[in-house]
């Protein structure tokens, strides 16, 4: 009995300790950062990987045979129109030049006979003196004379031509390669010997490959000027190096055709070079201007949430209550952001990080994110 009184009594202080205990406090709301949505023109830029070469290769051949006899020029130098490059023995080329003129002086002198001929027998034949067939043969003679003048003529100036071939010029200013051959070489012998390259670089050629997928996307967007002399310009070539070239470049001529090969249109952009410090043969990138979006709105990249082609976003209301909206998107940014085309207000703020911790009309702390500037490009969405 006094056992079961004790017992009794025991419990009787343990529930009156459990029922004097408080509540415990519930957990705080849980953090988020936070990110503004940010409203301002963005350039959208098309970027393409290309290769320069010169706006003009011209090759230099020897047009005529002969033993080089000089070099004029250092290998690798800018060069200008009219300069000297080689020089070709000259003397079988007057040897043949000369020659020329003198058959030329015969062939002259043989139609002065024939023609005098025609004159004395055409009184004559009247007269009966001599034949008419005396006199046909000597205007014969005479219309001969006259082609083989003619032919002698030409042999002089193709030797006078010939002649001056000796004297190799540079046919364009521009930037010399290596040469080909050296003094003592013959050359001209069966076929016009390739001597060295000329290459004007300024301006110089960008080359480019555009994918058939921008191509169309530019198409599509300005489609009055399909077919049209392009007037793309303003163009900003970005060297291996990582800077920048001074001179702005234009789209110049555009391949009519895909190349089957590669998938790609093959454009050319002039730059101008004054400088010469582009040379055929570097690569590069360069940056075409394809529009600005006014007044987009941007979040970060990862503040977007996709689901079955769905795309929603976490808004944080002026009381930190949550709630998720669905958006439509545009082109993503290389720096991290995102362009909204429908869904968000400039005035929004949207959850970046801590989503997986937070529900719909959920309460959250808010901490700012650190906000990135944009850089435009061109993008998918």
């Amino acid at each position: 009995m006094r056992n079961s009184i004790a017992a009794a009594a025991f419990l009787a202080s343990v529930a009156s300790a459990c029922t004097s205990k408080e509540p415990a406090a519930p957990p705080p709301p849980p953090e988020v950062y936070v990110a503004r949505v940010v409203q301002q023109d963005v350039p959208i830029y098309l970027d393409l990987v290309g290769q320069t070469e010169g706006f003009q290769d011209v090759e230099i051949r020897a047009r005529v045979e002969g033993w080089l006899e000089t070099m004029t020029f250092t290998e690798g130098s800018f060069v200008r129109e009219g300069d000297i490059l080689y020089t070709i023995d000259r003397k079988p080329l007057e040897a043949a030049l000369a020659q020329a003129k003198a058959d030329k002086a015969t062939a002259e002198a043989r139609l002065e006979k024939a023609t005098n001929d025609v004159l004395r027998y055409t009184p004559l034949v009247a007269k009966q003196a001599v034949s008419q067939r005396e006199l046909d043969d000597a205007r014969s003679a005479q219309q001969a004379g006259r082609s083989q003048v003619d032919a002698a003529a030409a042999a002089v100036t193709k030797a006078t031509l010939d002649l001056s071939y000796t004297k190799v010029t540079a046919p364009i200013s521009g930037l010399v390669g290596g040469t080909r051959v050296k003094p003592g070489n013959l050359v001209g012998k069966g076929e016009a010997t390739l001597m060295t390259t000329i290459s004007q670089i300024d301006p110089l050629i960008f080359r480019v490959g555009v994918t058939e997928a921008d191509f169309l996307r530019v198409a599509k967007r300005y489609p009055a000027r399909i077919g049209k002399a392009p007037r793309v310009g303003n163009i900003e070539l970005t060297l291996s190096d990582g800077t920048v070239h001074p001179e702005r470049g234009r789209v110049g001529v555009i391949d009519r055709a895909v190349n089957s090969q590669t998938g790609t249109i093959g454009v050319q952009i002039y730059f101008p070079n004054p400088d010469f410090v582009l040379r055929p043969g570097q690569y590069g990138r360069a940056r075409i201007l394809l529009e600005t979006l006014a007044g987009a709105l941007l979040v970060p990249q990862r503040a977007v949430q996709e689901m079955q082609n769905l795309y929603s976003v976490a808004v944080v209301g002026p009381d930190n209550t949550v709630s998720f909206r669905n958006v439509k998107v545009g082109l993503r940014l290389d720096s991290g952001l995102w362009v909204i085309e429908g869904g968000l207000k400039p005035s929004d703020e949207v959850v970046v990080e801590g989503l997986q911790r937070i529900a719909d009309n959920m309460t959250v702390r808010t901490k700012p994110m650190a906000a990135a500037a944009p850089v435009a490009t061109s993008g998918k969405k």
